[in-house]
């Protein structure tokens, strides 16, 4: 049984590592975003939550960056090949970030849904984006 797990563990590890590191990315996104928004700007205008917003934004690409090269596409690029990558990560999650945003005003400032709430739903969409974006984009083999 042990072998069985070990085996499907070897053969999606790069997809396990990256569900577990996207959730973890997902969980500082999240936890950032509500202290920036509770704490920061309690009165949760719409430019409000547009600033906590890019700013959980920086904090989960961060660590995301640092989690994805090393332990799920375990990158070994060095020098200009790694700025290059380093580059194309933070520009696909600039992407990202503007589809976030998007749908953050949609949800929360035209549909009037809880901020959070907002915020858990579009990380779903976002995930699936950065993964499609680091897979075939900033972490392809040069």
């Amino acid at each position: 049984m042990f072998s069985k797990i070990k085996d499907t563990y070897i053969k999606y590890e790069e997809i396990i590592n990256y569900l577990i590191f996207g959730f973890l990315t997902t969980v500082v996104s999240i936890v950032t975003y509500l202290l920036f928004a509770n704490i920061c700007f309690p009165n949760k205008s719409d430019l409000d939550i547009q600033i906590a917003n890019v700013l959980s934004w920086i904090c989960a690409v961060t660590f995301a960056y640092l989690t994805n090269r090393r332990f799920v596409f375990k990158s070994k690029t060095q020098g200009k090949t790694k700025i290059k990558e380093a580059f194309n990560f933070v520009l696909a999650r600039v992407f990202s970030l503007l589809v976030d945003m998007a749908l953050m005003y949609l949800l929360y400032s035209i549909m009037h849904i809880d901020d959070t709430i907002a915020k858990i739903s579009v990380q779903v969409v976002v995930i699936v984006m950065n993964y499609i974006l680091s897979k075939i984009v900033v972490f392809k083999k040069w």
